[in-house]
């Protein structure tokens, strides 16, 4: 089993989320996949995100706020 780590992005309406977790590689058919710890923590950044509680979010990711380039 070998690990590596990776920085994820969730997009959620005009907010994003840059998340560091950690990608577990196995022998078996389902690699690679993240532990459940870094699986919740992006479930509960993309529901802090959902509700607007940027302050939860920034505990566990950068959070940026997207605007357009043009109208």
């Amino acid at each position: 089993m070998t690990k590596r780590k990776i920085t994820k992005l969730i997009h959620v309406g005009e907010y994003a989320a840059e998340v560091s977790v950690e990608l577990i590689y196995t022998d078996d058919e389902w690699s690679p996949y993240l532990s459940l710890e870094d699986a919740n923590k992006l479930d509960d950044i993309r529901e802090a995100l959902q509700h607007k509680d940027f302050k939860t979010a920034q505990k566990l990711a950068r959070v940026y706020a997207l605007s357009p380039l043009a109208t």
